[in-house]
C-alpha cells in the first residue's frame, strides 16, 4: 500500500510526497505554510486521484513527460517526476489512482 510522507522543508514549509509500494515518489506537493493545509492537500488527493479528468498530462521544455493532479477548483495539488516516455507517465497516473485514495500517512515532522 502506498503512503503519504509529510516532511518539513528547510524554509519551514510542510510538504507531502505520495510514495508507491516500492518507495518511489509518484506525486509531490507544493509547500504549505501550515501543517493543516498540507493535511488538507492529502485529503484532496484522496478525493480527486480516482478521477481521470483531474489529471493534466504535460511535456516539459526538455521533451520529458509529467503530469499534475488538479482539484475541482483547478488548483494543482501535486505533480509527478519527469518520465522518459508517455507510457511511463501514464503508469505513474495509474499508480496515483491506485495508491492515492487509500495511502496511509507517515508524518515525519513530529
Amino acid at each position: 500500500m502506498g503512503k503519504y510522507v509529510i516532511t518539513k522543508r528547510s524554509n519551514g514549509e510542510f510538504q507531502f510526497n505520495l510514495k508507491a509500494d516500492n518507495g518511489q515518489v509518484i506525486l509531490a506537493s507544493e509547500g504549505y505554510v501550515a501543517k493543516s493545509s498540507c493535511e488538507n492537500g492529502i485529503e484532496s488527493v484522496r478525493k480527486n486521484s480516482p478521477d481521470d479528468a483531474r489529471y493534466e498530462k504535460k511535456t516539459s521544455s526538455n521533451g520529458k513527460f509529467f503530469f499534475s493532479l488538479k482539484a475541482t477548483n483547478g488548483q494543482i495539488i501535486g505533480s509527478s517526476e519527469m518520465y522518459e516516455s508517455t507510457s511511463g507517465r501514464d503508469n505513474g497516473i495509474e499508480s496515483v489512482k491506485k495508491n492515492g485514495p487509500t495511502g496511509t500517512v507517515d508524518d515525519q515532522t513530529v
